[in-house]
């Protein structure tokens, strides 16, 4: 397969197992807060193949993407996002310069990218939860420490499988009689 044809219609094949082809359908933006377990799942899997690609095809050391980006809501948004645009911008009715402006926005996101990784502080060996500072009136709550990163693959489909599961909790929850 010609490297121009796999970037602008990348394969499951061409990605890895566990990547669905969304190519079919137009792109769209994924709001995280609203997916419920089954359209998360999809989500989860797309992205993370994604990353995967795009940290292997560019480079990226984890002070861009770390190993556990998954774990860090500033990091998924971000890396969402881009994805989003990447498809958009390679999408078969995209004018033929979409690319060229992705690689600026590129650019940009990862002096975002490296700001939110410094700022919530995980490494490629080690990962912590985001630090957050509490507004007067809140607590302090602390989301536990350090972690070593030992295998990201295991971390990341145990974290799926927790996301999943709490998304089918709220949805029963939503839909228990006397709900609305």
């Amino acid at each position: 397969m010609e490297l121009a044809t796999w970037i602008a219609s990348p394969s499951p094949a061409a990605l890895g197992s566990g990547y669905p082809d969304a190519f079919g359908e137009p792109p769209a933006a994924v709001n995280w807060a609203t997916l419920n377990a089954e359209e998360a799942e999809v989500a989860w899997r797309e992205l993370d193949a994604w990353v995967t690609w795009l940290k292997t095809s560019f480079g990226l050391p984890p002070g861009i993407v770390p190993p556990l980006w998954h774990r860090h809501d500033e990091l998924v948004w971000e890396l969402s996002a881009l994805h989003t645009h990447w498809m958009s911008c390679h999408d078969e009715t995209a004018p033929p310069s979409a690319p060229v402006a992705w690689l600026r926005d590129f650019a940009d996101a990862r002096t975002r990218l490296r700001d939110w990784v410094a700022t919530c502080g995980t490494r490629l060996d080690r990962d912590r939860p985001t630090r957050r500072t509490p507004w007067p009136g809140e607590s302090d709550d602390d989301a536990g420490g350090e972690v070593e990163i030992t295998d990201r693959e295991r971390d990341f489909d145990e974290f799926v499988r927790h996301d999943l599961l709490r998304r089918r909790r709220v949805r029963s929850f939503r839909n228990e009689p006397g709900r609305s």
